[in-house]
């Protein structure tokens, strides 16, 4: 059981750093030319001072839906595990983690939509900006972390405290 618990906690922690890499580091949209573009700043590169010159991203409404989704499923992944290791440790033998794995799947739910909502809406987040580019490493990892979430969210609703 401890094993389990071991694993468990581990899953959680690697969704965590996953969600705070995919949250806020800097690269969603990637441009030819070292340009990157992430939720909250617009960073391009300067050949002739050899700097980075970041500006605030757009008012777009469906990029602020992802800001608040990415925030959201930030603060919901923290709340999980927060209510699983006071489950843990206050729960009856034999109890469920019932809480903790709805928390998780809502973790999840909000993941998908937040890099769902950029993908389709990409073409109009990023409409000031040159064409061509791709989608960066960290909208890879929101998505990596939208399965690993829902996989934990439901272990942790099959999840029994033994003793």
């Amino acid at each position: 059981m401890s094993l389990l618990l071991l694993v468990v906690s581990a899953l959680h922690i690697l969704i965590l750093i996953l969600l705070f890499v995919a949250t806020l580091d800097k690269s969603w949209w990637t441009l030819p030319g070292k340009e990157s573009l992430n939720l909250w700043y617009d960073c391009t590169w300067n050949n002739d001072n050899k700097t980075w010159a970041c500006s605030n991203v757009s008012e777009n409404g469906w990029l602020k839906a992802v800001q608040i989704l990415m925030v959201l499923s930030l603060i919901l992944c923290c709340l999980s595990f927060i209510l699983f290791m006071f489950q843990l440790y206050t729960m009856r033998r034999g109890g469920l983690f019932y809480a903790t794995g709805l928390c998780q799947l809502c973790t999840s739910v909000a993941v998908f939509t937040g890099a769902l909502i950029y993908a389709i809406h990409a073409k109009e987040i990023l409409a000031e900006r040159p064409s061509g580019g791709s989608f960066g490493y960290c909208f890879a990892l929101a998505w990596v972390a939208f399965p690993l979430a829902l996989a934990s969210g439901i272990i942790y609703i099959h999840l029994r405290k033994r003793e």
